[in-house]
């Protein structure tokens, strides 16, 4: 009598190996998350529509009558983003895991180099290379969220301890923020430091620690503002801004009390002047010349004075959708890394946008936040387009799992 292998009654040949499919591939070429891929697309091309309408007027006048510079630049940088989307979405996720640490050190680096190279604008947050400038901060962001990703999945079992877990992540988000912050850069400080705890408290760290740090972070804030004088026009600003607009002072820094409040006064009236349904695309009066630079970290301003109230409020629902089709994907994830990486890189996007409105709104002072996808900035829009990369590569192997 032959003898018979043992196996499973009624299960598929390969039912004894459930996970071959997940196994490491430098590349995957199975359908991502297309739900995910259109709420992106959408946002882009939304972006990019109120760029134009918001920016032609300031292009005129700024750049010999060409109304079309800032918006030719963004689509040529639109397409080599989605180009380098489509790109890094095929590359098998796990492969990141070998740059992990490279990343950082490569982040640290250019935050290095950024503050021994001349000013900018009176900061040192550019670095200029063949006529391209970028920040180094945007390659920090993702530099850290791919690390804590990384050791986080590695050391799953020892988040809950200080020594072990909760001290060496901090202590590397530490040295990325004061790199940062130090330019001086103080919204690329928040931002890091709110996706680096957030990373965390997802990752299992104590609330404990989250909360001594978040603690700590207030105190030093505080003192930086009362002891230093550090940001105290803006502090100044924010409180009371139209006070600020209609007074006679002069800040120690020199600027008027006029000149500091006027682009958040302007951005509030733009806000106002939209109403319930807008003026209309292209109609806005406050990008002629007096919202500064409405390309830029106001654009949100622009887009509720000629939409309104609803159009600003369908794109604030497209966003929220395209966030938590994001942490979606994360959750359903092969691993703990595909998770983390996944869900980071998304939620990076959700509390840029949650900062940009706050200070577009002045519920935050003004930090120059950028608007994900809608702000001007074209190796900003690649780093993020890339991003989306990777966490469309999550999503292909998450539908192998569905």
């Amino acid at each position: 009598m032959a003898k018979r292998e043992k196996t499973t009654a009624g299960a598929p040949e390969n039912a004894l190996q459930p996970h071959k499919e997940n196994r490491f591939k430098l590349f995957r070429t199975t359908g991502f998350d297309m739900p995910f891929f259109i709420l992106l697309i959408l946002v882009l091309a939304v972006g990019l529509v109120c760029l134009f309408s918001a920016s032609f007027a300031y292009s005129y006048y700024r750049n010999g009558g060409d109304s079309y510079y800032y918006i030719k630049r963004q689509l040529i940088f639109a397409v080599i983003g989605l180009g380098a989307m489509f790109a890094v979405s095929f590359v098998d996720y796990h492969f990141l895991k070998r740059f992990a640490f490279a990343a950082l050190f490569v982040s640290w680096g250019l935050l290095v180099l950024v503050l021994l190279l001349p000013r900018i604008q009176n900061v040192h947050r550019w670095i200029r290379v063949a006529g391209i400038q970028f920040q180094p901060s945007e390659i920090a962001k993702f530099s850290i969220i791919l690390l804590f990703s990384y050791l986080i999945a590695e050391h799953q079992n020892s988040m809950k301890r200080f020594k072990k877990g909760f001290l060496p992540l901090i202590g590397i988000l530490g040295i990325t923020c004061g790199l940062v912050f130090v330019e001086p850069h103080l919204s690329g400080t928040i931002l890091l430091l709110a996706i680096g705890l957030v990373m965390m408290f997802i990752g299992g760290t104590r609330l404990l620690h989250l909360g001594g740090t978040i603690g700590l972070g207030c105190v030093a804030a505080l003192v930086l503002v009362l002891v230093m004088g550090y940001e105290q026009d803006r502090i100044q600003v924010w409180l009371d801004p139209l006070g600020v607009y209609t007074s006679d002072m002069v800040f120690a820094s020199g600027q008027s009390g006029r000149d500091a409040a006027w682009q958040t006064v302007q951005s509030l009236y733009a806000i106002g002047s939209g109403g319930l349904m807008g003026e209309g695309l292209g109609n806005s009066r406050q990008k002629h010349s007096f919202l500064p630079e409405p390309q830029n970290d106001f654009i949100f301003a622009i887009v509720c004075e000629e939409l309104g109230f609803i159009g600003a409020l369908l794109i604030i629902v497209l966003f929220a959708l395209l966030v938590w089709r994001g942490f979606y994907i994360g959750m359903r994830a092969p691993d703990k890394f595909g998770s983390l990486l996944a869900i980071g890189l998304t939620a990076q996007v959700g509390i840029q946008v949650v900062f940009n409105l706050a200070v577009v709104t002045n519920t935050f002072p003004n930090t120059g936040i950028s608007l994900p996808f809608f702000s001007y900035g074209g190796t900003s829009l690649v780093m993020l387009l890339m991003q989306m990369g990777v966490v469309l590569s999550v999503s292909r192997q998450t539908k192998q799992r569905t």
